[in-house]
């Protein structure tokens, strides 16, 4: 008989969400250790994938002992399908129990980094019912509130790479130019309606020559995973700048990301099809015959620990394999470490809202939370998105927190 042995990390309770058939990416430190290090998640630990990796032999060390997720992310979909084999072996197996057990640290004692090097970041505006919603705010004279295009391609705006930062950075209150209803000329002074939008991230491993395409089948060939993701909006600048162009200064202050990717291969079993289209689809975004490339993620948004929201990602109306295909149709290319953001995810009831704009009603009609009213949010608030997905065999997977916590405006001039 094999010798009993003491409870450690590696004996998760059944169905855990961040267990073996989970395993996200991350890049960490440790207090004896500024070295950055890719790890990997287990339960409420960080596995040294590096250091596992050396320790095993690996033909993928070089990849394992990188200070970013960049060379993994670039190797390609046949390596990261190899790397998630070992690493599901490495904590499954007895036979590497020892070896692993002390490249284990508590999740508690470790210091997360963005994960990768954001090359460019483009954000759209997938949700019908959010751009419905917006569009009744914004447009409230026309018969239709959503733009004639809205249905025939995902619109989107390229966005600052230079300001996406890991979950648990502050979110400092930008300053800007607004104009206020009824004035005919803007002020300048630091946003008075800073929104959250409640988005899934999804990032770019392979590139993509210029001048090609990337066809609605290869998705999963240029794609490593997601993450949650949170675009600050000031709702204020934003409404003043965007004439006629779309959004600047009002959402590139900052974009929240999880410190955890989750691979797409974690995610086979929540893979749904999208919403019954509406309108014919020209044929680079026809994905009548793909299969199902939605995924049903379970979202959370707690304003100071206070849930006011569960927006569900899988009636998204443009998938993210619509948005890749539609992002490249001009021949841009792909470059690894590519970000693009779903859009906020609403559902059509108002708990199902993503964002503040939308749940109070463009400020019509206050949150009610513990401490206090919310139109938006106050100096101090902190936002939390959390996200889960049917797993296999009844489990669940846990995609990765994003927080962040509102401070002052800098002082100007």
């Amino acid at each position: 008989m094999p010798e009993p042995h003491e409870h450690t990390p590696l004996d998760l309770p059944d169905g855990h969400p961040f267990g073996p058939h989970n395993l996200p990416y991350g890049v960490f430190t440790t207090p004896d250790s500024p070295t950055r290090r890719v790890g990997v998640r287990l339960g409420d630990h960080v596995l040294d994938a590096g250091a596992a990796a050396t320790a095993l032999g690996s033909p993928h060390t070089g990849l394992l002992t990188a200070g970013s997720l960049d060379p993994l992310l670039a190797a390609g979909r046949p390596i990261w399908s190899r790397v998630r084999a070992e690493l599901t072996t490495w904590v499954t197996d007895p036979a590497h129990r020892d070896t692993v057990e002390p490249l284990l640290h508590p999740l508690a004692d470790v210091r997360l980094h963005l994960p990768f090097a954001v090359a460019d970041y483009v954000d759209f505006y997938a949700s019908e019912h959010h751009a419905r919603n917006l569009g009744g705010f914004f447009r409230p004279e026309a018969p239709d509130p959503l733009t004639p295009n809205w249905k025939h391609l995902p619109i989107g705006y390229h966005g600052r790479s230079g300001t996406v930062v890991v979950s648990g950075t502050d979110v400092v209150r930008p300053s800007g130019q607004r104009r206020a209803p009824g004035e005919s000329d803007p002020v300048f002074g630091p946003s008075t309606r800073l929104d959250i939008e409640t988005e899934v991230g999804f990032v770019v491993g392979t590139p993509s020559p210029m001048g090609r395409p990337v066809p609605l089948a290869d998705f999963r060939e240029h794609v490593f995973g997601l993450c949650l993701l949170n675009d600050w909006s000031a709702r204020d600048i934003q409404g003043w700048e965007a004439q006629p162009l779309g959004p600047h200064l009002g959402k590139s202050f900052t974009t929240s990301v999880s410190a955890w990717i989750t691979p797409l291969d974690a995610l086979d079993t929540a893979r749904v099809n999208p919403p019954e289209r509406t309108h014919p689809l020209l044929p680079y975004l026809d994905d009548a015959t793909t299969g199902p490339t939605g995924y049903d993620l379970h979202i959370a948004v707690a304003v100071n620990g206070t849930v006011v929201s569960e927006p569900p990602f899988s009636l998204m109306y443009w998938t993210a394999a619509q948005m890749l295909a539609h992002m490249t149709v001009n021949g841009a290319s792909l470059r690894t470490g590519d970000l693009y953001g779903s859009g906020t995810v609403s559902g059509p009831t108002e708990h199902e809202y993503g964002s503040l704009i939308e749940l109070t009603g463009n400020g019509s009609r206050p949150l009610q939370l513990p401490d206090g009213e919310r139109t938006f949010l106050a100096d101090g608030d902190e936002v939390t998105m959390t996200a889960w997905a049917p797993g296999p065999d009844g489990t669940r997977i846990g995609l990765g927190e994003v927080t962040g916590r509102i401070t002052p405006a800098a002082p100007t001039g």
